[in-house]
């Protein structure tokens, strides 16, 4: 069994959610996990290879001029399209979550007290496609 840990990049400029979030998920599993309270510092650490970003859509809480979560997901994208970045956002609108998706977003989450377990189950789904997909690569390079 591979017990290699899954590096967590958690991105929210609500420090205590961000605190709450991390502790969460610290607790429930082996997590290597990295903290930003600005798009920027995630940009600035991307190099450091995360396996899953849970990034917020606002992000504009600290610095009014600071990139937005959707300035940092194309950032994200534009330097690795195969990171999975899940959307978090306090808004239950169809719209945004449309607009995460068409950003090329995995998921879209709100805010709530049952985001995390949400956040989890989201996670799982994301190393079952890719375990599929390295499955499927094998049996390819094999026929």
């Amino acid at each position: 069994m591979n017990k290699e840990k899954i590096k967590l990049f958690l991105v929210d400029d609500d420090a205590v959610f961000l605190k709450s979030l991390e502790l969460e998920f610290m607790e429930s599993a082996d997590f290597e996990i990295e903290t930003f309270a600005t798009g920027e510092l995630c940009m600035a650490s991307i190099s450091h290879h995360p396996d899953v970003i849970i990034l917020d859509y606002h992000l504009d809480g600290i610095d009014k001029n600071a990139m937005n979560g959707m300035e940092t997901l194309d950032k994200i994208k534009k330097i690795n399209p195969d990171i999975p970045v899940v959307m978090l956002s306090s808004q239950d609108k169809i719209e945004v979550a449309i607009n995460c998706m068409h950003h090329r977003a995995f998921d879209y989450v709100v805010k709530s007290e049952t985001a995390f377990v949400r956040l989890q189950k989201i996670i799982t789904t994301i190393f079952q496609y890719k375990k599929m997909e390295k499955e499927l690569n094998w049996y390819m390079d094999r026929m």
